[in-house]
């Protein structure tokens, strides 16, 4: 049975946290849940909203979909409004059915483009989707370096395997050459299997759409086989601990992905880094907790435009009236579906300081 969940059910707003806050994606999920509480410290600082205070439920899913499974079944029977989360497509889509069923909100950053075509009034993704950047990523490839012989690899996962097959779609629609396309375990750490056979291809390049836990070691493998391909990872390769993992083979990879969180020229950006930074004597991982923290932005202001928690009017408001709202990470409209309009992506090259440098944007 569908139900919203009712302004009148408690003292105090439940605002769900899930997100892997141990495993290999840890560094993530650790850092939406701080920056998550730290919202919700800077409304109860001023009073709450609709005269409650916020309060944070955190389920550690560990980055595995059964995990994802039970996360959503307890914040549900925590009473929580509206759950962030979760980092991976794979672990948000597993949860869906539950929230919706429930009429409890979800915000994620999973880009794969399956997680808006279940029809669910309760979802809302904060980030854009594998669609836009897969696109982009093909005229990177043809337009800017001009790859003759492309090579993509992904992992068993539900957004690896939409992201680099979209990839390699919008490449083969341009004219591209892909010379050889394979699958990596996840977590497997030694990769050279399946570097060797690709080097028999001799590409010019070898795209990696899947994560920084897997990518920081497929790009170190690379350099030590002295392959000569550039490496090419999708976002969820912009994490600090590719470079960590690469070491000195960073030096010369491209990461797709959109502005970095030092890079957004937004007021509510700067001064949201600057509290973190003050709060948590670190920055945020990456992108990824930007985009969260304005997925909760978003719904904490429609519930005090429309002076309720009912979430199905919370979501009406979402879907027909918010309209440009200054995110975080730019401005916030929903549409129908529960997609985020908008996507402005760029090509970093990790330079020999280990720094992004900018090499490719759309105008």
């Amino acid at each position: 049975m569908l139900f919203s969940v009712s302004s009148f059910a408690a003292g105090v707003i439940k605002i769900g946290v899930q997100a892997p806050i141990t495993g290999k994606f840890a560094s993530e999920g650790q850092s939406i849940d701080k920056a998550v509480r730290l919202i919700v410290k800077q409304y109860n600082e001023k009073g709450g909203i609709l005269g409650k205070k916020l309060e944070v439920v955190t389920c550690d899913d560990e980055g595995k979909a059964v995990k994802a499974a039970i996360c959503a079944r307890k914040l549900v029977d925590e009473g929580v409004i509206a759950v962030i989360g979760s980092y991976t497509s794979t672990c948000a889509e597993a949860a869906e059915p539950i929230y919706y069923r429930a009429g409890v909100l979800q915000t994620s950053d999973g880009t794969s483009d399956t997680l808006v075509k279940h029809g669910y009034w309760t979802f809302f993704r904060n980030s854009s989707p594998n669609s836009a950047e897969a696109a982009f990523t093909a005229k990177f490839f043809l337009k800017k370096q001009h790859y003759k012989r492309i090579a993509a690899i992904s992992d068993y996962s539900t957004f690896s395997t939409n992201l680099t097959n979209a990839v390699v779609e919008n490449i083969k629609k341009m004219g591209g050459n892909i010379v050889y396309t394979g699958k990596i375990t996840s977590g497997a750490q030694n990769f050279t299997p399946i570097l060797t056979k690709i080097k028999s291809f001799h590409p010019d390049v070898i795209y990696f759409g899947g994560y920084y836990t897997d990518g920081g070691l497929i790009r170190a493998q690379m350099v030590q086989l002295g392959m000569k391909a550039d490496f090419v990872g999708g976002d969820s390769n912009d994490n600090p601990e590719f470079i960590k993992l690469a070491g000195k083979a960073a030096v010369g990879a491209y990461l797709v992905n959109v502005p970095l969180p030092e890079m957004l020229p937004y007021d509510a950006a700067k001064k949201f880094l600057k509290a973190y930074k003050e709060t948590y004597h670190e920055n945020p991982a990456s992108i990824w907790t930007l985009f969260n923290v304005d997925g909760l932005r978003a719904i904490l202001y429609a519930a005090e435009q429309t002076k309720t928690t009912d979430t199905k009017k919370i979501a009406d408001y979402l879907h027909n009236k918010l309209k440009d709202f200054p995110g975080i990470t730019g401005p916030i409209s929903f549409a129908p579906n529960g997609e985020r309009i908008g996507s402005a992506y760029m090509a970093y090259r990790i330079g020999s300081d280990l720094k992004y440098h900018i090499v490719y944007k759309e105008k």
